[in-house]
């Protein structure tokens, strides 16, 4: 806490500003766009390999907040403050940092998948940007932020080293995959089922509960549609580049509209459970992984189709 209350009295209106826009680098948001647009328009293996990081180092770490129950720092101690428009986003429990644990997430596999120098130095940089901006926000202690950037790290680690190990290996990517969805499942078990202990604030298990069955649908919807591109579709994200745009901005839009429009129809049939947003991400997933994939042979030919219409001008 003395950590965040030096940084709490070097806070001005500029770095409230500044230090807000550099945490959503860790959002929701960031990571799921930016793996949309790797998984549709550059590169199919490594956006696989993006959402699947991506989603286990969520649940490890809903699983250990569920496990220690820190509440966040203003609870603690009720003499500090918070930069009040973090608060929207600081849901559940402190420990550890979900927004550090994404951020390494992303910008770690891009790393990973980039080999580049720079590119370690990059995202090493906008990652301790992150964990910095969350607890000069007043969100997140030393702590929260170092254990994520352990855990974000291991997960990442993990995951390459796997799946360059088991390229080629079919059967050993299921293995992998099927494991990945067991956590997921043992996730959403232990936090539904687990007693509530003196420390438990009801908010904060709600809020886990739905964070965890948002990556159990999330998961079991991409693997499910790695399984049916890798037997079935085997679609293609080659395109001109006018093609690439129209097909990411039209995708996302698409994805942006199920994950509003499925919400309360889903909450009229079924009711209102977490486990509603389960079933909301799967279906989001499956048209995101599969569905909206089966169009991409259509917006490859765009360009090529185009390219054959031009005349070819003589050299003379």
């Amino acid at each position: 806490m003395e950590l965040l209350k030096l940084l709490e009295a070097l806070r001005t209106p500029f770095f409230d500003g500044l230090f807000g826009l550099i945490t959503h680098l860790g959002a929701e948001t960031v990571f799921t766009v930016a793996g949309l647009f790797i998984f549709w328009c550059v590169d199919k293996k490594w956006g696989f390999r993006y959402f699947v990081v991506g989603l286990m180092g969520n649940a490890l770490n809903q699983l250990l907040k569920g496990i220690f129950l820190i509440p966040r720092p203003w609870v603690i101690d009720e003499g500090f403050s918070i930069v009040e428009s973090a608060r929207a986003h600081a849901t559940g429990y402190s420990f550890p940092s979900g927004h550090t644990q994404s951020a390494v997430s992303v910008f770690g596999t891009a790393a990973a998948w980039l080999k580049k120098r720079w590119g370690y130095a990059a995202s090493a940089a906008t990652i301790l940007l992150v964990a910095l901006s969350r607890m000069y926000l007043g969100v997140h202690t030393l702590l929260d932020v170092g254990v994520s950037l352990a855990t974000g790290v291991g997960v990442v680690a993990l995951y390459v080293w796997l799946f360059e190990k088991y390229d080629g290996n079919r059967r050993a990517k299921i293995a992998v995959g099927l494991a990945s969805a067991l956590f997921c499942v043992l996730l959403v078990l232990y936090l539904f089922l687990a007693p509530a202990r003196a420390a438990s604030v009801a908010a904060f298990d709600e809020d886990g509960k739905k964070a965890a069955c948002t990556v159990l649908g999330t998961t079991l919807g991409f693997l499910l549609a790695w399984w049916v591109d890798d037997k079935r579709t085997h679609f293609d994200v080659k395109a001109v580049w006018w093609a690439q745009a129209l097909k990411f901005l039209i995708g996302l839009g698409l994805i942006i509209g199920a994950r509003v429009g499925l919400k309360p129809v889903l909450a009229a049939i079924l009711g209102e459970s977490p486990l509603v947003d389960a079933l909301r991400y799967f279906i989001m997933a499956l048209l995101g992984g599969t569905l909206w994939p089966m169009t991409f042979r259509f917006w490859g030919r765009l360009g090529r189709e185009k390219a054959k219409q031009v005349p070819e001008i003589p050299i003379t």
